[in-house]
């Protein structure tokens, strides 16, 4: 419904009241629901999904139509990125945000900072949602708002031809809400709490879940040692809870991400029950780190599995976990991921050890062979020093070809020295083109960058401290900061309006018509920034 009829369909609701509702201006209601278009979280689950499974669709038929987004631990955070998004593009498309566990973990939990090892509380994660989507929403009231007051002034100066510009702006207004690809780490416990957490998720607006294949309270950070992961039916388990969730709240198009740990995990607390030779948890217990024995020689408390009629004990470790057999992490990643997309996961996520394109692909390659669909979230992390991999991969390169590295000491790229050389300036270039070529040879749909935002709130944090507290004192903040803002058109430099100071004036007016006392007016200094 345009914003005309809206007015118009107001206009019939207030006649048919006897007058008792004459003092509602319907243009104003029509501008209260344009700034509330998403009145709960299941509406924006609902209307995300549909914009994630249209981007999905769309990577199908062009591989170069990839999507990524950033990891935001703040709502604020999260909108900054959203209202800069579509100032420097003009549109979101393709653009979305990422939740990320780790980062809830180190600063949203009640105990303070955590390691990523799923020890904060279960209710951080929907309420951090939440926390975004009202962000999200209000950065929309924000800028409508000031399309409005356009329109206002167009009317008053009689431009007719601003006015209906300003309409057409209005009419065709494209949201900051965008789908968030939230974390859930392994589930927070059994099937059933996966389940109950998946609710409040996705009641909080979460269209798309990532949940990994690790043991719940043995869980790690993808990119720390000490990995364990669990049997494909007890993880099939926890993906068929997620679309239970779904299904249930009504979002049918949610989205489900099955990520497996498998290429950095050698442990497993469990041995697959396995009924015949070559079933799932046959295939499962096949990668454990097995000797033969004969039933003489087994000890008190040996787990013995039967394997062709032979006798194998597992090895295991003392903390009573088994262990998989060196080099087996990439067969286990795919038969993984093909288990997973066999047993309803939509898209995979792969944590890798480097960001190598051809590493990535070669598992894809035998994905595909048996899900030609099968495409990758990737998380692009900021755990990989990614100026060092890529320089040692030029560098690699090069001397695979002949080329003379006796200017180069591979043990020493980081160094400056390489910034401007040839080694350094094609790493430079293999890093900026990384995420197009991952998403046409390896079949990665989304990149994301988990923590970005943690490293950027600490940097800028760093370069003010110093400046600030040292000698450039109060011009430290205005060369730094304030003045970056004005001429970089940054909007929160009017940090009253953003925060909805202007938004509670209009408020008022609706109100309280030329009664209301306003915050706006000529003495606040934020019209100092008008220009």
């Amino acid at each position: 419904m345009s914003y005309q009829d809206d007015i118009s369909s107001v206009s019939g609701l207030i006649k048919g009241k006897n007058g008792t509702w004459d003092g509602i201006s319907p243009e104003y209601v029509a501008r209260m629901r344009m700034q509330n278009r998403f009145q709960t979280g299941l509406d924006i689950a609902r209307y995300t999904a549909s914009i994630m499974r249209k981007d999905m669709a769309a990577y199908d038929a062009d591989h170069s139509q990839y999507t990524q987004s950033l990891g935001c631990w703040h709502g604020f955070i999260a909108q900054q990125k959203m209202i800069s998004i579509k100032k420097h593009f003009g549109s979101t498309k393709g653009r979305y945000i990422y939740l990320s566990g780790w980062m809830v973990a180190a600063l949203r939990s009640e105990f303070g900072p955590l390691p990523d090892q799923s020890m904060h509380e279960k209710t951080s994660v929907p309420a951090l949602i939440e926390e975004i989507y009202t962000f999200l929403r209000q950065a929309d009231a924000r800028e409508l708002g000031m399309l409005f007051r356009e329109l206002d002034a167009a009317r008053e100066a009689g431009d007719t031809v601003k006015e209906k510009a300003t309409q057409s702006k209005i009419d065709n207004y494209e949201t900051h809400v965008v789908p968030i690809i939230a974390d859930i780490d392994a589930g927070f416990g059994n099937a059933e709490a996966t389940y109950l957490l998946a609710k409040k998720m996705i009641e909080a607006g979460a269209c798309a879940l990532q949940i990994e294949n690790q043991v719940s309270d043995e869980k790690q950070c993808g990119h720390q040692d000490g990995k364990v992961t669990v049997p494909h039916e007890d993880f099939s388990q926890k993906i068929r809870a997620l679309r239970y969730a779904f299904l249930e709240l009504g979002v049918e198009e949610g989205i489900i991400v099955a990520r497996t740990d498998s290429l950095g995990a050698g442990l497993t607390k469990q041995i697959a029950v396995s009924k015949e030779p070559g079933d799932l948890g046959d295939q499962y217990n096949a990668f454990l780190d097995c000797e033969e024995v004969t039933a003489d020689a087994a000890h008190n408390g040996d787990v013995i599995i039967n394997r062709n009629g032979k006798l194998l004990r597992p090895k295991r470790l003392p903390s009573n976990l088994f262990q998989f057999r060196h080099g087996t992490g990439e067969d286990r990643c795919v038969l993984d991921c093909i288990t997973a997309l066999q047993n309803g996961a939509d898209l995979l996520w792969i944590e890798t050890e480097k960001p190598h394109v051809e590493q990535i692909a070669g598992m894809m390659d035998r994905i595909r062979a048996v899900v030609p669909t099968a495409k990758l979230t990737y998380n692009n992390s900021p755990s990989f020093n990614w100026t060092l991999n890529f320089r040692q991969q030029v560098y690699d390169t090069m001397k695979a070809e002949g080329k003379d590295v006796s200017a180069y000491d591979r043990a020493k790229l980081m160094s400056v020295d390489y910034d401007t050389t040839e080694l350094g300036l094609a790493a430079d270039q293999k890093i900026r083109t990384f995420q197009h070529d991952a998403a046409m040879r390896a079949g990665i749909f989304h990149h994301l960058i988990t923590l970005p935002t943690y490293h950027t709130a600490a940097l800028s944090t760093d370069n003010l401290a110093k400046e600030y507290f040292g000698s450039e004192g109060m011009l430290g903040y205005v060369a730094g900061v304030q003045r970056k803002e004005i001429r970089e058109g940054i909007a929160c430099v009017k940090h009253q309006n953003m925060s909805g100071s202007d938004m509670g004036d209009d408020h008022k007016e609706y109100f309280a018509g030329e009664a209301a006392l306003k915050a706006g007016g000529v003495h606040n200094t934020m019209n100092q920034f008008a220009a």
